[in-house]
């Protein structure tokens, strides 16, 4: 892949999802990232479903791109190569949990001793300082604990969990964002630096204003189903076949979909965002009298002639076929190891200068580049070990 970060070289010892996540980002930006995986089966997500043929589509989806070598860091020959792959990296990046580089030899200050060039990113459940440092965690783990669960859901319903990895998801974009900063200072000072990012930190930092409203409040805020918190019509309303969302953000707005639909805008529960909010149930039932009327398809039609944000609520299937997003390539095609082909979400990051290919390099299979990549590092080629790859 060609790409903004083609220069960079990334040896990425993450495995399952925020560390992976991070680097694919950095990848599908041109940067050659090494997955250096344990010869015990490699990453745990090569066993994780679905499964086509044998192969983890779960892998593919997020290790495209990706070269991979089987090394075991408590043997010394690995140990060498590890050290040579470090030698010429630009940034590091790691999920264990805070100890384990240690106790391997390999923590920050050891690292930052050795190789005072390099990025060392580590994601983790909570970070590497605070007294849960050392606890385990998965995504779920930090949805509950950072709060997000507690305003996911309906009214008096239980708490639901985000639907995608959003605690490893949002942890794998800041690291991302951590590594490009500590490589833009690099290139000022000179020096790498350690990057920790801890999973709980992103989940805190994605609440947007639930904070603040428990500042000014005193109340911690709950879930609201579809509803904004303090704009509306900010939902999802019922025509007479399906759901739509509406999200007139401003009384302007409102006064276009109250024309639009042919709600009275003059009836005073609705005169302004404050007001509407007071009165969001009165409001709800107020728009669905006149959506029911017509199928979403039409309603759709019309609100959005009226230049009124809305949309339909797409399952995967929709969205996947959505030509908006077929347009912006965000649905990419790549092949597991035996050339079946997959597909799976594109680059949204879309840069003037540099291609966004619809067709990328596939995900490796276990040990795949061992030959090249110790050939690149000018040691002794050693015979691939038999992984017994699972994809």
């Amino acid at each position: 892949m060609s790409g903004p970060l083609s220069n960079l070289l990334v040896v990425d010892l993450s495995r399952v999802l925020a560390g992976p996540y991070a680097t694919m980002v950095l990848a599908d930006l041109g940067a050659q990232v090494i997955k250096v995986e344990h010869p015990d089966g490699g990453d745990d997500s090569r066993r994780f479903g679905p499964f086509i043929g044998g192969y983890s589509a779960y892998f593919a989806s997020i290790n495209r791109g990706k070269r991979s070598i089987a090394l075991d860091l408590k043997a010394d020959d690995d140990r060498r190569i590890f050290e040579a792959l470090l030698a010429r990296a630009d940034v590091l990046v790691d999920n264990y949990r805070p100890g384990v580089m240690a106790r391997l030899g390999y923590g920050p200050d050891v690292l930052a001793a050795r190789f005072p060039h390099l990025i060392h990113a580590a994601v983790s459940g909570f970070g590497h300082t605070g007294p849960y440092s050392r606890k385990a965690a998965y995504d779920m783990v930090v949805q509950a604990m950072g709060g997000i669960m507690s305003i996911t859901g309906t009214p008096g319903g239980e708490a639901v969990r985000v639907g995608t990895s959003i605690g490893d998801i949002t942890a794998g974009l800041f690291t991302a964002i951590g590594i490009l900063a500590a490589l833009h200072d690099r290139s000022t000072t000179g020096k790498g630096q350690f990057v920790d990012v801890a999973m709980l930190d992103g989940q805190v930092a994605i609440l947007e204003n639930a904070i603040t409203r428990f500042g000014a409040t005193g109340q911690s805020p709950g879930p609201l189903g579809t509803r904004h918190p303090s704009i509306a019509p900010f939902a999802a309303f019922r025509c007479a076949d399906a759901q739509i969302v509406i999200a007139a953000g401003n009384d302007d707005l409102f006064l276009d979909l109250a024309a639009a639909i042919g709600l009275d805008a003059r009836d005073p529960r609705f005169a302004s965002n404050e007001a509407r909010s007071e009165n969001v149930e009165a409001l709800a039932k107020a728009m669905e009298a006149r959506l029911k009327t017509g199928p979403a398809a039409e309603w759709l039609a019309i609100i959005d002639a009226a230049g009124v944000p809305c949309g339909p609520i797409n399952d995967i299937a929709a969205m996947v076929a959505d030509p908006q997003v077929q347009a912006r390539n965000m649905i990419i095609h790549t092949h597991l190891p035996d050339g079946t082909p997959v597909i799976a979400a594109g680059n949204p990051i879309k840069l003037s200068g540099h291609p966004d290919p619809d067709v990328r390099p596939p995900a490796p299979a276990l040990d795949d580049d061992r030959e090249a990549i110790l050939k690149a590092l000018g040691l002794a080629p050693l015979v691939a070990k038999d992984t017994g790859d699972g994809g």
